[in-house]
């Protein structure tokens, strides 16, 4: 993959709202509430926002509006595919414990990933806001944001769902697994 945000012609832009609109309407119970029209004139006045949903999209993240906090006026996009997206694995959790992996370093880390697409890791209580919306990660886990404090420590937090309940770890912050990506949140 080349540059993960990109200008989006004319054709993807619209090809992308249509995903976007497709997988609203496919996921009501996601969105309660919720006017399309209102979040597509969003999006259109957006083109950063769209492209970086745009690259949610293409790293296999099927971003989805999954709230609106009045406060702030944004619509708030998340990471709903079934497992942690596909081509956001392997990494270990941020730029510092990329650059302390003496062997066998990743390709990359979730957090710099994350900063190149315009996007955000969850956070703890979004992670599990996300798992009332159905069952995410029961092959897979995401990296979560971490607390300061245990990152320096040298620790991160992620994510799973087993048993049919959340489960929060942690893991040391230059550790990276095939089966661990990180899910991201987009606020338009």
């Amino acid at each position: 993959m080349d540059t993960i945000r990109t200008t989006l012609t004319l054709e993807q832009k619209a090809s992308l709202i249509d995903v976007l609109h497709n997988r609203f309407e496919e996921n009501l119970s996601r969105h309660k509430d919720l006017d399309w029209k209102a979040i597509e004139k969003r999006l259109t006045q957006d083109p950063e926002k769209l492209s970086s949903l745009f690259a949610m999209d293409r790293t296999g993240g099927e971003p989805d509006v999954i709230g609106y906090d009045e406060t702030s006026d944004v619509y708030l996009f998340v990471d709903c595919s079934a497992e942690s997206p596909v081509g956001r694995r392997s990494l270990c959790y941020d730029q510092v414990a990329l650059e302390n992996r003496k062997k066998n370093p990743p390709t990359g880390s979730a957090g710099s990933l994350a900063a190149e697409m315009g996007i955000e890791l969850l956070d703890e209580e979004q992670y599990r806001n996300l798992q009332k919306l159905g069952v995410f990660d029961v092959k897979s886990s995401s990296w979560i944001r971490t607390p300061e404090s245990m990152r320096k420590l040298g620790g991160a937090l992620f994510g799973d769902c087993r048993y049919d309940r959340v489960f929060i770890y942690h893991n040391g912050a230059d550790s990276y697994y095939a089966s661990r990506g990180f899910r991201g949140l987009l606020r338009v």
